[in-house]
């Protein structure tokens, strides 16, 4: 049987007798589009975004995009998985200072993050301008953002099976898909990022970030087992 593929020029699915299914028919100048053309194509969709010269505005319509998905997944984490995050109630503080930290101060990170990944792709002869890097940055954000929604629905089905099989109790099952959200998030930008600098390879932009992505989550589990967070 073969496997179900996508047109991003038609922007329809095949189904896997070779039908092609027009109930799934995605307009070519959707946002879903260019998500969906961005899974199988991420260089491709990066240079055509790029190319289109969006707006300052619109750049940061898709960071915000992606900051809502990334609240809502953290939401869905916090009040469903309290196990995961210590515990949240749907009205409280924490929730307040999550939407804070959605919104705001990760909007400024990923400017900063944008500012010195494209720096450090400079160093080692990367030709991309500060706003190719930032388009490719928030792009690959917000192509990313279904994954880390996904992976929080997956942690919430793990909690609910929980009460039947106490299997997915362990930490080797319940944790991972607690961060699994953040591989696709490395690869997109890098993906991105690589396409935006010239390089003709991903790995020497996702190799640095996974190591970097690995020092914090180790961090932060450490952290998390003395208590502090």
């Amino acid at each position: 049987m073969h496997a179900v593929d996508y047109n991003p020029v038609a922007g329809t699915f095949q189904g896997p007798f070779g039908e092609t299914s027009r109930n799934f028919r995605i307009s070519t100048k959707s946002l879903t589009h260019g998500v969906v053309f961005a899974w199988f194509n991420m260089r491709a969709s990066t240079r055509r975004i790029i190319t289109a010269k969006p707006s300052e505005r619109y750049l940061l319509l898709l960071l915000l995009i992606s900051d809502m998905v990334f609240f809502t997944s953290w939401t869905l984490k916090g009040v469903v998985v309290p196990q995961a995050t210590g515990g949240m109630n749907l009205f409280s503080i924490e929730i307040g200072l999550l939407f804070l930290v959605s919104f705001i101060l990760r909007t400024g990170l990923m400017y900063a993050f944008a500012a010195v990944i494209g720096s450090a792709c400079r160093i080692r002869g990367g030709r991309g301008t500060w706003r190719n890097t930032r388009v490719a940055v928030f792009w690959g954000a917000l192509v990313a953002a279904p994954f880390g929604l996904l992976a929080a629905l997956v942690s919430v089905a793990i909690t609910n099976l929980e009460i039947h099989f106490p299997v997915f109790k362990s930490d080797w099952i319940s944790m991972p898909p607690y961060w699994l959200g953040m591989l696709p998030f490395i690869w997109f930008i890098a993906d991105g990022v690589s396409k935006a600098q010239g390089f003709k390879r991903t790995l020497p932009v996702f190799i640095p970030l996974c190591t970097l992505a690995l020092v914090g989550l180790t961090a932060a589990m450490y952290f998390r087992a003395k208590g502090y967070i």
